[in-house]
């Protein structure tokens, strides 16, 4: 399994994705100023990452042009660190650390390569295709808004698109949709548009990986992910904000390169660099990061506790579950 989990037992992955989520949200850096934060030194690349001992584990991080140390128990309280405390490989990159003389050793998080994290399925994924679409979505009762899915590209031509479920770039390394297209319910787009209009200013722009995902979609990747993993795909008995078409997967892009800009963790990463409080990284990827929740938080949308990049708009339960596929959305 190339994964996070290849290289620990699964309730190793669970006590770590545990002990970033139960550690509270981490100090936000200001975005107050126009540009972001420098790039660290080339030589900290590699020593920047996630170190662990017994129970323990830091990140080794770069914070206003310093090299810190800061515990997931308490990321409130990171402390500078010499950087020959961390020992690196001929590669530069760090195999361990040694903060008040204990040694932690290096651990991978996210994908060894590239920007592309990946599971092995469970089951053969034609297999799983099969049953999701003979499935039938759970039964809803109750006083739902008319959908009214809108492309996003539509709205604004200068909003750019990444849909991995439209390739293999994706954590099942399989194609779900037929095009790559991106569509949520009417107000949800229209605000996902003062965002990104919004961020002009700054020289950003969003960058769009999912919106609207049909149901059997998330069947597939539910019945597909193991259970250890199962906090990052959503529960089809009880539908997905995408399937509602009010969430919506997305960074940003620089607007002077047309290029994503970097954070701390990947795109549908299955690791605690997903959470939104992650502390570890460099203080540019970060600021990123909080650039982009607060120009989402501006305009009603909401980050999903355990993924950066996942925002659900907040009127996402008075959408019913779709099953529809992206050929039979009215146009």
């Amino acid at each position: 399994m190339r994964s996070f989990c290849r290289s620990l037992r699964a309730r190793r992955c669970l006590a770590l994705l545990s002990s970033v989520a139960c550690a509270g949200p981490a100090p936000s850096p200001s975005t107050a100023a126009d540009t972001p934060p420098e790039a660290p030194p080339p030589a900290w690349a590699g020593l920047i990452g996630d170190y662990a001992s017994g129970g323990d584990t830091l990140s080794v991080r770069e914070e206003a042009g310093e090299l810190q140390a800061v515990f997931w128990r308490d990321s409130t309280n990171p402390s500078d660190l010499d950087q020959a405390a961390v020992e690196a490989a001929p590669d530069g990159k760090g195999i361990r650390v040694t903060v008040s003389g204990r040694a932690f050793e290096r651990i991978a998080l996210g994908p060894a390569e590239g920007n592309v994290f990946r599971i092995t399925p469970r089951r053969p994924v034609e297999e799983l295709r099969r049953e999701a679409q003979a499935a039938t979505p759970p039964q809803e009762s109750g006083d739902f808004l008319a959908t009214d899915l809108v492309e996003l590209v539509t709205l604004d031509s200068t909003i750019k698109q990444d849909i991995r479920y439209a390739s293999t770039d994706n954590f099942m390394s399989e194609v779900f949709y037929s095009s790559p297209r991106a569509f949520l319910q009417r107000p949800a787009a229209e605000a996902l548009v003062r965002a990104h209009r919004a961020l002009a200013a700054r020289g950003y722009g969003l960058l769009i990986h999912d919106g609207y995902r049909p149901w059997y979609v998330t069947r597939m990747f539910w019945d597909a992910t193991p259970d250890s993993l199962r906090m990052f795909v959503a529960d089809p008995t009880q539908g997905s904000r995408h399937n509602r078409g009010a969430a919506v997967d997305l960074t940003l892009y620089d607007r002077s390169t047309g290029q994503p800009v970097e954070m701390p963790g990947v795109y549908d990463e299955f690791s605690p660099r997903s959470f939104p409080h992650y502390p570890g990284g460099t203080s540019r990827q970060r600021w990123h990061r909080e650039l982009l929740r607060q120009a989402m938080e501006a305009e009603g949308f909401a980050v999903y506790p355990a993924e950066w990049w996942h925002f659900d708009y907040g009127e996402w339960r008075r959408y019913r579950i779709g099953n529809l596929t992206f050929e039979t959305i009215a146009r």
